[in-house]
């Protein structure tokens, strides 16, 4: 029998649009010979939707999409994710379903079992898991037995997790249940280094069941969360027998025995998934992208500072929107190196884009002069040195409104965490594309871009396009004399590490300071100015997710809180309150 595996891009909500993308490639799983077409986790209304989920009126075109795509065509059977209004009087009113149409009709539903609800998902708030009647077991087609989960029905593997999340075991349900074949529809989001584990946990899956697996995941960006598809087969020994491609549409053909088990790869394409910072590079370059196309801007502006993170965040849009779409802005103050407006220039020349030179001296006087009777008997500090980066995110978010192009901020997750950044100034704009990318992956993002043989923009210009000086100098804000980062904070590695473990990790202060040998004092600072810089985050641009962790709808913590590390690192007994 053979398979197609549909990766597919769908807009959140754009109901109609994705039905085209299902229907289009119905025909084109058909004509390639398929007989099974698979889509990702709700595929008709894309994910993840929200609280669209409370909407009765979406749910219903939901359905009537399905209904719709169930008579397009009798000659393939289809599986398609889509929210399907729960049957029973009691619990949530929804399921996390997928609808196999076959004939022309729609001959089975099946619903997840297993509904995430941590870091960026929260499927408990809308959906009920799978009962216990025949929604677990498998559908049948042309006498194979297709055994179904969703997504993370497949993340519960007691041989992986130190601590599984759930009681409930579908993949082997469905095997006990006569399954010959495990299909997973998916929505998993692209995390950095996240890929190798998947690819343990199918094959693990694959073996402990008997039986081959196919897992179709959805791509795109949508928000904060990048989808990097990587579809793929396992057969029944745990091999890998086809994968598809990573961060773009595909449409993969797997062809299989399930009865028998038996599997012919040469018929498969096998395509390497790339790791590391180039799967950074890519997942930033498509979740910029589809922001932009799917909140309808086709243009960005970027203050350029001369500085390594406004340089990597201009050659990211480059890549992204093309170079006719991206304008520069340099907005040098009294305090601004000649280095900085001329590295800013370098780099707009050799991206070829759009560049201007706005001072901000006059609006910086101005502010000054205006505030000069309320600030009088005050020394000068914090308040003046942002004035000049609220005057940049005003120069930058008229530029903005003038020519309808989306503000693109340029802090790094770094900079968020312990609140080096100002409020309606830096901050400013309507995409925070690497407020996940740690200080330390900025250099490694530039140095990629500039020297990787498989980067696209040194192969598109022919020379790197991030100047040197950007990259060796040492960074500063520049908001006062001779200013540089380090005046304030520890070396960056020491910072990133720092913020590894107490944001990603969730690790102590004791347990950090134990286990780098890094300064007490310094590390209980830094936690410190992690948990007060909350508020700024809250009122941050939304940023896409590449860390295990971001700043983002995948991190609730409290504003008004009074948990103190001091506490924590002065503890030695591990009972002691």
């Amino acid at each position: 029998m053979r398979f197609a595996l549909a990766q597919i891009n769908p807009t959140v909500g754009d109901v109609a649009g994705n039905a085209k993308l299902i229907r289009d490639a119905i025909d084109a799983a058909a004509e390639g010979g398929a007989r099974i077409v698979i889509f990702p986790e709700l595929a008709v209304l894309g994910y993840p939707p929200k609280d669209l989920l409370l909407k009765p009126a979406v749910v219903e075109r939901c359905v009537e999409a399905v209904e719709q795509l169930a008579t397009h065509r009798d000659d393939i059977a289809a599986i398609i994710g889509y929210p399907c209004p729960a049957v029973t009087p009691v619990g949530r009113p929804l399921h996390n379903a997928v609808a196999v149409c076959d004939g022309g009709r729609i001959v089975a539903r099946r619903y997840k079992s297993l509904l995430p609800t941590y870091d960026v998902f929260d499927e408990h708030r809308y959906f009920e898991p799978a009962g216990h009647d025949d929604s677990h077991d498998p559908v049948t087609i042309d006498g194979v037995n297709v055994g179904l989960t969703i997504c993370e029905d497949l993340w519960n593997d007691d041989t992986l997790f130190d601590r599984p999340r759930y009681h409930v075991e579908p993949v082997q349900r469905l095997a006990d249940a006569g399954a010959d074949v495990i299909v997973n529809c998916s929505a998993s989001p692209f995390v950095l280094d996240k890929h190798d584990f998947r690819q343990d946990l199918f094959k693990s899956a694959a073996r402990r069941a008997q039986r081959p697996l196919l897992f179709c995941n959805q791509v795109g960006g949508n928000d904060e969360l990048v989808f990097d598809g990587n579809s793929c087969a396992i057969d029944a020994a745990g091999d890998l027998i086809a994968h598809g491609r990573d961060f773009e549409d595909d449409l993969l053909f797997v062809d299989i025995d399930p009865r028998h088990n038996d599997a012919r790869p040469d018929h498969a394409r096998i395509d390497a998934p790339r790791t590391g910072i180039a799967s950074v590079y890519h997942a930033l370059v498509l979740g910029l992208r589809d922001y932009c196309r799917k909140c309808g801007f086709k243009s960005v502006v970027v203050g350029l500072s001369g500085g390594i993170d406004s340089a990597v965040t201009a050659a990211l849009c480059v890549a992204a929107l093309g170079r006719e779409q991206v304008r520069g802005i340099t907005m040098p103050s009294r305090y601004s190196s000649e280095g900085s407006v001329t590295d800013a220039q370098d780099l707009a020349q050799r991206l070829h884009i759009q560049f201007d030179n706005v001072p901000i001296e006059a609006a910086h006087n101005a502010f000054t002069d205006m505030l000069g009777d309320v600030f009088k008997g005050t020394d000068a500090g914090v308040a003046e040195e942002n004035i000049q980066a609220r005057a940049r995110g005003v120069v930058l978010m008229a530029v903005s409104n003038k020519f309808g192009s989306m503000l693109v901020t340029t802090g790094n997750k770094s900079e968020l965490a312990v609140g080096y950044c100002t409020l309606y100034g830096d901050m400013a704009g309507g995409l925070a594309i690497l407020s996940d990318v740690p200080k330390t992956m900025v250099y490694d993002l530039a140095r990629w871009i500039n020297t990787s043989p498989d980067s696209p923009l040194l192969r598109d210009f022919g020379l790197p396009v991030i100047p040197e000086d950007t990259i060796t100098k040492p960074p500063s804000a520049e908001l006062r004399p001779d200013q540089t980062d380090q005046d304030t904070l520890p070396p960056y590695d020491e910072l990133d590490a720092i913020i590894e473990r107490y944001v990603e990790r969730e690790q102590s202060v004791r347990q950090i300071v134990a286990e780098t040998g890094l300064d007490a004092k310094v590390v209980q600072r830094i936690a410190r100015l992690i948990d007060r810089n909350e508020y700024k985050r809250k009122q941050a641009a939304p940023g896409i997710k590449v860390t295990g962790k971001a700043f983002g709808f995948g991190r609730r913590m409290p504003i008004a809180q009074r948990w103190d590390n001091r506490h924590d690192a002065a503890r030695t007994d591990p009972t002691s309150v």
